[in-house]
């Protein structure tokens, strides 16, 4: 049987992309799959967790020692593949390859583009090392087996031609997770709408709480609010008085939420990569699972999703009133609001789910040990 390992110094245990989606399938396609990261040691539908604790102080050490102690018990293992999901594992991506190893870098994000956008980075580095990281990125590729980028930039994969074996696997929903549990008889709420996922300035939470307050409805917030900050300039808005703030939840909670929802926003901002990447938010698929309409930004990738499916309204991100009015509209016309939900879970069931992306990551495991 063939082993392979995937390794994470950044992500939390049960990670959503990294356990449920790619360790699970590949478990279920017959490979024996062991997951280092944070967390208890044990087994979990049928992959091998191995804890290495949790760093020990910021940001820097997780980078630096606590990687290398991923790297360490990742190389106990003494797997045929190695599957790397943060970019402070890329040197040892080296080390595996030079002990005849095979190695794939999955990059959840376009890291040099969102490094200019890290608010715990001295405004005028950014540049200096969003371009020093590209190159390393582009010397270790080279010498790997294989990448992963969720979707396309501009139209091509953007790690196509830098590494030998590439991939396009998206983040895209488990129908068992949310479409299975859409209950057409359910209750939504009168005039609540809801934004889930990470809360972060970027992602339009600012505007999305004014335009809920000009609409008269109630934003329902779930996640992560970053940084602390960042939280506390929200609650000393007036809008704030619009939101129900439920904390950070579990999937089920989620998809309860979104059951009992009206709309669902993702007003992401024209910042980092959020408008590049040719591909749905993660919750603009949850939403769509459990028969939301969405308000959504108007990148060109939405707004030619929006007119094939339609099944919401596109905005620009930081136009508050915009925002508000599309949030109304589809409040006070319920009968095509509900159409638009169906046409969104359409979608989902055809296209944007997991099983559809899980054929991809597959076929790269194929192709990488064919050779």
């Amino acid at each position: 049987m063939i082993k392979v390992c995937h390794m994470t110094s950044a992500h939390q245990p049960g990670d959503t992309r990294i356990f449920q989606k790619e360790c699970v399938s590949l478990a279920k396609a017959g490979y024996q799959v062991f997951l280092v990261q944070r967390g208890e040691s044990g087994e979990n539908s049928g992959v091998r967790i191995i804890d290495v604790g949790q760093p020990s102080g910021g940001r820097l050490t997780r980078m630096t020692s606590f990687a290398r102690k991923v790297y360490e018990a990742a190389l106990a293992v003494d797997a045929d593949l190695y599957h790397l999901h943060d970019p402070e594992l890329l040197p040892y991506g080296i080390k595996l390859k030079r002990r005849g190893k095979k190695v794939i870098f999955d990059s959840h994000e376009l890291y040099a583009v969102q490094l200019r956008q890290k608010p715990y980075l001295p405004g005028w580095c950014t540049r200096i090392i969003a371009f020093g990281y590209a190159r390393y990125e582009r010397y270790v590729l080279r010498r790997l087996d294989g990448a992963i980028f969720p979707c396309t930039v501009n139209g091509e994969d953007p790690f196509a031609g830098r590494c030998p074996h590439t991939a396009l696997v998206d983040n895209s929903v488990k129908l068992e997770d949310f479409y299975e549990r859409y209950d057409p008889e359910a209750v939504r709420n009168q005039d609540q709408i809801c934004l889930t996922g990470s809360l972060t300035e970027a992602r339009g939470i600012t505007s999305a709480i004014r335009a809920a307050a000009s609409a008269k409805c109630t934003l329902a917030l779930a996640g992560p609010i970053s940084p602390a900050d960042y939280e506390a300039q929200l609650r000393k808005m007036p809008e704030f008085s619009s939101v129900d703030y439920r904390g950070v939840l579990a999937k089920d909670q989620v998809a309860a939420l979104l059951q009992t929802s009206r709309v669902g926003l993702s007003p992401l901002l024209n910042q980092g990569q959020y408008w590049k990447a040719e591909n749905l938010a993660t919750k603009i698929c949850e939403y769509l699972a459990m028969g939301l309409p969405v308000v959504m930004n108007g990148s060109a990738y939405n707004r030619a999703f929006v007119e094939r499916w339609h099944c919401g309204i596109c905005v620009d991100s930081e136009n508050v009133e915009e925002i508000a009015s599309a949030i109304r509209y589809l409040l006070d016309h319920p009968e095509e609001a509900r159409q638009m939900g169906e046409n969104g879970r359409q979608a989902v069931r055809e296209e944007f789910n997991w099983g559809v992306e899980e054929k991809k990551l597959l076929a790269l495991y194929e192709e990488i040990f064919k050779e």
